[in-house]
């Protein structure tokens, strides 16, 4: 059986890792390569980095802290923000990353997708998708979370996968930050709608919301967050425990 992840996400705003709720009032929280080698460390099964103001700043993403950063970890390393076109990808594949997470950039060339994915093969490829509820409509949002494209959220993503999206992160602007569990609506409409990994972002407040979303939508492959574990609310060893112990799929160190 392929167990769940457990995947940390660093938001890193001008070489700091940062965390706000609902995509707002940011805080500075830690050092970017010191963070993800104690990750690295804990037991994380993968990590992931969003430079979270390149794509609304019209800027390539930090390869500096990149690099650095790939030499100290040894999981798999998922970098986001500012991706804009191929020669994008490949210039964060080549400071370490594995995978690269696209999202303003597929909003504003859909292409890229499709074009990414046959240069570098669609488990390189990962969909990162911000959504949030407009008038009852799951809508996909760009730019950090600060525009509303219009566009509906699930089509959007099943547009994507279709264009060889090989993973899918959808982030839930209305419950980022928040602590009350994971958005488990939207997160069923994603996994109804496609048949590749999904990867639940935003509202982990305990370990008890990662056992739920788990238990409640087992299409689900991995958990991430950010604020729980930057802040010692949660230790990876207690939260893979917690799964373990309820029968749950996952890697122990």
């Amino acid at each position: 059986m392929i167990t769940k992840r457990i995947i940390p996400c660093l938001d890193v705003r001008n070489g700091r890792v940062v965390k706000g709720t609902n995509f707002e009032g940011l805080r500075d929280v830690d050092d970017p390569v010191e963070l993800a080698e104690f990750y690295s460390n804990s037991g994380a099964d993968e990590l992931v980095f969003y430079d979270i103001t390149a794509s609304s700043e019209g800027r390539k993403i930090f390869t500096d802290v990149l690099t650095n950063t790939a030499k100290h970890v040894f999981i798999p390393l998922t970098v986001g923000g500012g991706i804009n076109t191929t020669a994008d990808f490949e210039r964060v594949l080549a400071c370490g990353a594995d995978k690269v997470s696209v999202n303003s950039g597929a909003i504003k060339n859909p292409q890229l997708v499709n074009d990414a994915a046959k240069i570098y093969g669609n488990q390189c490829v990962v969909l990162s998708v911000d959504v949030k509820r407009v008038d009852g409509v799951f809508r996909v949002f760009a730019k950090g979370g600060r525009e509303n494209t219009g566009m509906d959220a699930i089509e959007w993503i099943k547009k994507c996968v279709d264009s060889g999206a090989g993973e899918v992160v959808v982030n839930s602007i209305d419950t980022d930050g928040v602590k009350k569990g994971f958005d488990l609506e939207m997160l069923n409409a994603v996994c109804e709608a496609v048949n590749v990994p999904i990867i639940a972002s935003g509202g982990a407040g305990c370990i008890e919301d990662f056992i739920t979303l788990f238990k409640t939508l087992p299409k689900v492959d991995a958990g991430l967050a950010a604020s729980i574990f930057h802040f010692g609310t949660v230790e990876i060893s207690d939260l893979k425990s917690e799964m373990k112990k309820n029968n749950i799929p996952v890697r122990l160190l």
